[in-house]
């Protein structure tokens, strides 16, 4: 299977605050034409740095693809780097430039002078057209011995995303071999990395023509299967019995497959049920509530819900008594109970989900510390508490929470 390397530019991409969506997308195109991305790096906006990127890239892929760093101004060093680690020169195209300046005439602006830039195209290259910006791509073939396909797309995806599929997948398809690499997901909730594998482990050497792998995100766990084969048809046919062992050996652990949310998963089963659910939320205000509405059509089956997080607001909203909440203390069993019974009762809804407990860093008791999480779920057949105890900070405490809510609820459909 021809192997390809992705090269992202930017050094934005380098900072916390962005991700670099834009390989994970087009992996996914990759995988269906039957390249294996074999390497993703990302590199800031250094020429010298960039340079060397391609050169160890031009050694061992069959194919490299680069984003961004094609814009106008004196950061943007795609161009210049890719000519450097080739030996190349970079052509000017009048015909790109004259392009350039109608754009910004069909905006009523005139073209700045760094502009002229984006008409330089490598040396037995060609450019391809972007409509939805300034930055032509480029695509250039095997010019000489050991050298390779080489493709340099926009950053933004909204230029990058029809560049590629307009003007370079049909580019790709002669040489992506004769297999095709197809990747099935199965997501997981309610275990760790370490209990998955020794339920699991047994069964992969059953199956060595598909590759997996286990995958930890901050909200469950995620299986990767992964094989090749002539077609996707012959793909699955390699998959699905070893997807259907893991299946039966996780039971309800395994909650859905692909891209689904545990929120999307809990909204089918209330549609199916045509049923309805509240919330009442003290320790995740209102990130339950949030994560149901993220799905489309949810207003069918989520009435709306209370983020209580105030003994006076619990009280006066959801009927907590204040005996109670003198007693018990806001974090504990009895006021998760009533929290969910009254969310009910006064909603009028099939289901409700409650939620209380001590996110961090400050709050807490010897008997119940940071951490500590009471949900309750209120049904048809009655309410059921449970109390969990989460490590992490606040963040991840409340998002958890959140999170095992949603699980302990689709376990009662």
């Amino acid at each position: 299977m021809p192997k390809v390397e992705i090269i992202a530019v930017g050094s934005e991409l380098l900072t916390p605050e962005r991700m670099d969506t834009n390989s994970l997308w087009l992996t996914a195109q990759l995988n269906e034409l039957g390249f294996e991305v074999s390497a993703k790096t990302i590199v800031g906006d250094q020429r010298e740095r960039l340079s060397e990127a391609f050169r160890q890239a031009f050694e061992w892929a069959d194919v490299v693809i680069c984003t961004g760093g094609l814009g106008p101004t004196e950061d943007d060093v795609t161009r210049d780097s890719a000519a450097q680690a080739l030996g190349i020169s970079q052509v000017h195209h009048e015909s790109l430039w004259v392009e350039l300046q109608e754009k910004f005439a069909r905006m009523g602006r005139v073209t700045p002078a760094n502009n002229r830039r984006q008409a330089l195209v490598l040396e037995g290259a060609e450019s391809l057209p972007n409509p939805n910006g300034t930055a032509p791509g480029q695509w250039r073939d095997p010019q000489g011995p050991g050298q390779k396909p080489l493709v340099m797309l926009p950053g933004p995806p909204r230029e990058l995303k029809p560049m590629f599929l307009n003007h370079v997948l049909e580019r790709l398809r002669p040489l992506a071999g004769q297999n095709v690499l197809l990747r099935r997901i199965l997501k997981v909730f309610g275990l760790g990395e370490s209990a998955l594998d020794e339920r699991l482990a047994h069964l992969y050497p059953q199956h060595p023509e598909v590759v997996v792998t286990t995958l930890f995100t901050p909200l469950d766990l995620e299986v990767h299967l992964a094989a090749s084969a002539p077609t996707p048809e012959g793909c699955l046919e390699r998959i699905m019995p070893l997807e259907e062992k893991i299946r039966q050996e996780l039971g309800q652990y395994c909650y859905g497959q692909g891209q689904q949310s545990l929120a999307e998963v809990v909204g089918q089963l209330l549609l199916e049920r045509q049923a309805t659910l509240v919330t009442a939320e003290s320790l995740t205000g209102g990130l339950v509530a949030q994560r149901i509405t993220e799905v489309a059509g949810s207003s069918q089956y989520f009435l709306g819900g209370w983020v209580c997080y105030s003994e006076a607001f619990k009280h006066q909203q959801l009927g907590v008594s204040w005996e109670m909440l003198r007693e018990h203390g806001a974090v504990s069993e009895p006021v998760a109970y009533a929290l969910a019974m009254n969310a009910r009762q006064q909603s009028g809804a099939d289901y409700a989900l409650a939620f209380t407990g001590y996110a961090g860093p400050s709050g807490g008791t010897e008997q119940d510390p940071v951490g500590t999480v009471y949900l309750a779920v209120a049904t048809p057949a009655g309410v059921e508490t449970k109390r969990i105890q989460f490590p992490g900070d606040r963040e991840l405490v409340r998002s958890r929470a959140a999170q095992a809510g949603l699980d302990w609820l689709r376990r009662h459909f």
